[in-house]
């Protein structure tokens, strides 16, 4: 979190970043219980950026949010970025530093030729002494090349965009034990989404919408906003993530191939948690090690 606040130092750009907090709201008192164990849970090893709070402050934190909604639990540091405009900075910064992209080039095949990995795509041969699997969904093809294997689980994560409508707020908001996020941009439009899958199509790098989940998602939002009752849906989409059996990712040097780290499988955090896990990568090509404890995030886990 730390980084997003100063991401501007690292990127020479704001990334559109904006630190609103993040509120996941109780639609009853049970919702309310189950907050108050969460809290309990992160303070008891050793967090305290998340804060339970009451109908009062809920109210004046969403003052649109629905009559039956009894309180929270927010995270008043967090915020949100734009991710296209993110995910440009850090290539335009890579590419400050020399960095060359080859945009479209299908992997095909890796080996080892002495002391070189040699990626086959359909532009060509790359190589290089060190390889990082940032494959995502295709994380565990480029791991099963290198003799590591990874249970990646391809999902289609869907989002909608609204109209744009008057501005009536700022935090990120999820709900407690229904699937939504829900934010509002600058320009008045709201993203709608929390985690309802289409279908995803990786040989393909194609998806299904499943136009059913799409209008549970859009009516529970309208539930707990009464003011998006009647707001017109403008596109909705679903990209494809590659998701772990426990929801955290792999993040680690290979325990098969020398010069190879992975990084894929970030279950639907991989946005937030792209720069630190960006440096930790760094650290394991360039020093072989990093200073945070990475046993968790190790592939062998998914070994009998």
């Amino acid at each position: 979190m730390d980084m997003w606040h100063h991401i501007e130092d690292l990127v020479g750009d704001g990334c559109g970043f904006e630190q609103h907090g993040q509120i996941k709201v109780a639609e009853s008192e049970s919702d309310l219980a189950k907050l108050q164990a969460r809290a309990q849970q992160v303070r008891d090893i050793g967090f305290h950026h998340e804060e339970l709070i009451g109908q009062e402050e809920l109210r004046s934190l969403l003052p649109a949010v629905a009559p039956h909604c009894v309180g929270g639990l927010i995270s008043r540091a967090d915020g949100a970025a734009l991710p296209y405009r993110t995910t440009l900075a850090f290539k335009h910064t890579g590419e400050r530093s020399g960095v060359v992209f080859h945009e479209g080039a299908v992997a095909q095949g890796i080996e080892r030729v002495g002391a070189v990995w040699r990626v086959t795509t359909s532009q060509g041969a790359f190589e290089a002494p060190w390889l990082v699997n940032a494959a995502g969904a295709w994380g565990a093809r480029v791991a099963s090349w290198v003799g590591d294997d990874a249970p990646v689980i391809p999902v289609a994560l869907m989002l909608m965009i609204t109209a744009p409508v008057r501005p009536f707020i700022q935090p990120v908001v999820g709900a407690t034990s229904r699937t939504l996020s829900f934010k509002q941009f600058a320009n008045g439009s709201v993203l709608i989404g929390g985690g309802h899958m289409g279908r995803a199509w990786p040989e393909t790098n194609r998806t299904d919408l499943d136009f059913t989940k799409l209008a549970l998602n859009a009516r529970i939002a309208a539930e707990i906003f009464p003011i998006m009752q009647d707001v017109a849906i403008v596109r909705a989409w679903a990209g494809i993530e590659g998701r772990m059996p426990d929801d955290i990712p792999v993040l680690c040097r290979s325990p098969q191939a020398p010069g190879v780290v992975h990084s894929f499988g970030y279950s639907a955090h991989g946005f937030q948690m792209g720069p630190i896990c960006g440096r930790i990568v760094a650290d394991l090509v360039l020093e072989g090690r990093s200073s945070f404890d990475l046993s968790a995030f190790d592939v062998r886990r998914f070994q009998a």
